[in-house]
C-alpha cells in the first residue's frame, strides 16, 4: 500500500522557469525524504497557487513530511498551507497507468 499526500497553498510567486531555478535544491533535498517514491510539482500562477502531489511508502512518512513541510511553509510566511493524505488503490491505479508499484 502507498499513500498520496496532497498539499496545496497560496503563493505570489515564482512560477514557471523561475520556480525551477529557484526550488532545485529543495527538490533534491526533498528525495532524501524517508518513505519519498516521486512529487508532481503543481503551480497556478492565475490562482497565485502552488504546493504538489506526492507519493509515499507509509502513511507514517506522509505524516512526518506534511508536518515538516508545513513548518517549512510557516518560515517562509506561507500559512494557509492545506495537505490531505490518501490511500492510494493500486490495483484501479494501475489500470489507468498511475506511477504506482
Amino acid at each position: 500500500m502507498s499513500y498520496v499526500l496532497q498539499i496545496d497553498f497560496k503563493m505570489d510567486g515564482p512560477f514557471g522557469e523561475e520556480m525551477s531555478k529557484a526550488f532545485t535544491d529543495l527538490a533534491n533535498s526533498i528525495n532524501d525524504e524517508p518513505g519519498f517514491i516521486w512529487k508532481i510539482w503543481t503551480e497556478n500562477k492565475a490562482e497565485q497557487e502552488a504546493g504538489g502531489i506526492y507519493l509515499f511508502e507509509t502513511k507514517q512518512a506522509a505524516e512526518n513530511y506534511l508536518t515538516m513541510h508545513t513548518e517549512r511553509l510557516s518560515s517562509f510566511g506561507i500559512t494557509d498551507a492545506r495537505g490531505k493524505i490518501f490511500e492510494v488503490n493500486e490495483p484501479l491505479t494501475n489500470i489507468t497507468h498511475g506511477p504506482v508499484e
